[in-house]
């Protein structure tokens, strides 16, 4: 069994403000939550606007771009290491140990979810742990019978075995950004399973986005 710590980082840039020093190598995931920002690992460039995602095992060079930018870094065992450079803030939201003993390997999933005003996730698991940050509106997560209410750019972690019942409020969607670590056998598909199998046929107003689905090793 490997011990690991999934920790996830906002970053903020003010317009064109760039990382002094590159980040080190970690297994990373950056959500692009509002503007735009350049991202150069191993001698390429990508630009990505809000909505997307960056992956990359290797050091990261990081700018924003003329309007700036508001990234959700998430990372397996990346150290304490901080961006640093004029212009940049950045705020550690939480972070939660990981025991990975699949034999057959993991898989490093970023993806978006969009419930409507008053959508619900029915009482489920997943097939492995994850960070979720709220992006926008509200949200309400259950587990073990206590209730944590969300705002914008709170946080929260979910095991994957505990049942969770999740809603969002009647007057504001629940949209949020996820990051989870997942056997290699899910690749392109669902980590949910629904504690009752009657919830798994009720019609589902949330929105999936995957950004990245890449295998990892541990």
């Amino acid at each position: 069994m490997t011990d690991r710590v999934l920790r996830l980082t906002r970053d903020d840039f003010e317009a064109g403000a760039s990382l002094d020093e590159a980040l080190p190598a970690a297994i990373r995931a950056i959500y692009v939550a509002e503007g735009m920002a350049s991202f150069s690992a191993g001698g390429a460039t990508a630009t990505l606007a809000a909505n997307s995602a960056f992956f990359h095992i290797g050091p990261v060079s990081i700018r924003a771009g003329a309007e700036g930018a508001r990234l959700l870094r998430y990372e397996l065992d990346p150290g304490d290491a901080a961006p640093a450079g004029a212009g940049i803030t950045s705020e550690r939201k939480l972070e939660a140990s990981l025991a990975l003993d699949d034999p057959d390997g993991y898989l490093f999933r970023c993806d978006k979810v969009e419930l409507p005003p008053g959508g619900i996730a029915y009482t489920h698991t997943h097939q492995g742990g994850g960070i979720r940050c709220l992006l926008k509106g509200g949200f309400n997560v259950r587990v073990h019978g206590e209730t944590t209410e969300l705002g914008e750019y709170d946080a929260w972690f979910e095991a994957g075995p505990d049942p969770v019942y999740a809603w969002a409020p009647d007057d504001a969607p629940g949209h949020f950004s996820r990051a989870m670590i997942l056997p290699r056998r899910l690749k392109g598909k669902s980590s949910i399973r629904y504690v009752d199998p009657a919830d798994a046929d009720k019609p589902k107003l949330q929105k999936y986005t995957v950004f990245l689905d890449e295998f990892i090793d541990t």
